[in-house]
């Protein structure tokens, strides 16, 4: 099963550089699991400030520049793992929580594409943000 992992930074503003007390423990820590194939992807993301929430109301769409004050609300980074259940993802989240010296996160199970069905819906979706 696929498990997004999201990171929250509890802290009362956005940097940067995301804070970890151990730089060279998180490195090994990904690496170890890269090499197993547990870790598919992962990111830290840039403050608020630089991006937009984007809307679609009616058919018209509505852009929000940051930065974004709801704090409790904002993603610092992810990884995405595949892992043979919730738990698993769990003790993964923790073990980054560790590592990283704060901080909150969010599990949450990813969808499996099942058969062509899912597959044809996924291209079509890719085909109408891609024109």
């Amino acid at each position: 099963m696929r498990y997004m992992i999201m990171f929250r930074n509890d802290g009362d503003s956005e940097v940067d550089v995301p804070p970890c007390l151990d730089l060279d423990a998180m490195g090994t820590f990904i690496g170890q699991l890269q090499s197993t194939g547990v870790l598919l992807g992962y990111e830290g993301l840039k403050p608020s400030e630089k991006g937009a929430r984007v809307r679609l109301n009616g058919g018209k769409r509505n852009v929000l520049d940051g930065p974004f004050t709801e704090a409790k609300e904002l993603i610092a980074g992810f990884a995405l793992v595949q892992v043979p259940s919730k738990d698993a993802a769990i003790d993964l989240a923790e073990q980054f929580l560790h590592i990283a010296g704060q901080g909150s996160a969010e599990v949450r199970e990813a969808f499996e594409p099942k058969g062509d069905a899912v597959e044809a819906g996924v291209q079509s979706v890719r085909a109408a943000v891609m024109a």
